[in-house]
């Protein structure tokens, strides 16, 4: 498995006060230290938390380097067991446990918050860790990065409708956002508020009741695929598109800040060849680590960093032109950029 993925460091220890598996994955520091966030999840086994993180972190070396960032990719992952209750007690020593191994790096990994932790939580970190990001705004952190990554995402999917329909308006069209959290949640908003007719579905059914109250259509989380619509917009797990999935897709644009969309990178051939635009979802979702960074490590004021996530859509442009003049997907364009960036 590390010869596939070539990373530099993978740490995996079992937490000497939690007693769970952890890992702290390291693809690349060639543009920099590494970063990348703590991901708290509840895994079949320790394997499977291994390969999210060994993924994970290679997206977000991938991501850094599409970004313009000076900065590698890494990734850390709590693999709680699946019948695990994370009591308050449980979650402070695996918090505890991680940041002893990020310690242990020195500086190598700066962790941030992701699926399953917050900006208290990198309070715990910060414990142990040279650096934290996205701690709370009352300790000197930026907070949670859920709403610049949705502006990412909205971004992107202008700069998409524009290149797939001609206009970059969203009015009219029909858009099924599959997923309703932090991120999703604030994306069916804003296409709502620019007068999208909205499908939207969510593992939570407790969401639904909300979804009606404000007018959107609701289908299970299975259907969304299939669901009639002119965009498609992944923001919950990964591994939504395979040989087996991409026929059901009906959008001819595709753009999410769901990790890993993709089963296998020859999928984005597929889309391609159903003619579906696919926006590489580390493009797209790049928005909470280029605001994170360009205020906490470059100083920026909130409208400066806010401008700069915005800068994902010209990317995005620059991308979608570069794949139609060479007849080749967005994604191999993009992994292309990404070579070049870290061979630099």
């Amino acid at each position: 498995m590390l010869e596939q993925w070539e990373h530099e460091d993978v740490v995996m220890r079992r937490g000497r006060r939690s007693g769970v598996a952890m890992v702290v994955a390291t693809h690349s520091r060639a543009l920099g230290p590494a970063v990348g966030g703590c991901r708290l999840w509840r895994y079949p086994d320790w394997r499977a938390g291994l390969a999210d993180a060994l993924r994970l972190s290679k997206a977000m070396t991938v991501k850094c380097a599409v970004a313009g960032l000076p900065f590698g990719g890494g990734k850390s992952v709590v693999a709680l067991p699946p019948d695990t209750e994370l009591t308050p007690l449980l979650r402070q020593a695996v918090l505890e446990d991680l940041g002893e191994i990020i310690g242990d790096l020195d500086g190598g990994y700066l962790p941030g918050p992701d699926v399953g932790t917050g900006p208290e939580d990198m309070l715990v970190l910060a414990r142990h860790a040279r650096k934290v990001f996205c701690k709370p705004e009352s300790h000197g952190g930026t907070g949670s990065s859920s709403g610049p990554t949705a502006v990412g995402v909205l971004a992107a999917l202008r700069a998409g409708a524009r290149d797939v329909f001609g206009t970059a308006s969203v009015a009219g069209r029909r858009v099924t956002v599959s997923g309703l959290g932090a991120v999703g949640g604030r994306i069916a908003a804003a296409l709502a508020a620019g007068g999208a007719e909205l499908t939207v579905s969510d593992v939570d059914i407790r969401k639904r009741a909300e979804a009606t109250a404000a007018g959107w259509a609701w289908v299970e989380p299975d259907e969304a695929l299939r669901v009639p619509a002119d965009i498609l917009v992944p923001a919950a797990v990964g591994g939504v598109f395979g040989e087996g999935t991409v026929e059901d897709v009906t959008a001819a644009l595709v753009v999410g800040p769901a990790n890993n969309q993709l089963t296998d990178d020859s999928v984005a051939g597929l889309l391609a060849g159903r003619g579906i635009v696919w926006v590489p979802d580390f493009v797209a979702s790049a928005g909470g680590v280029v605001y994170t960074l360009s205020r906490e490590f470059d100083g920026l004021d909130h409208d400066a960093a806010t401008r700069r996530v915005e800068g994902i859509g010209d990317t995005v442009t620059t991308l979608l032109a570069s794949a139609r003049a060479s007849g080749d997907t967005p994604l191999h364009e993009a992994m292309a950029l990404a070579r070049r960036r870290i061979a630099a």
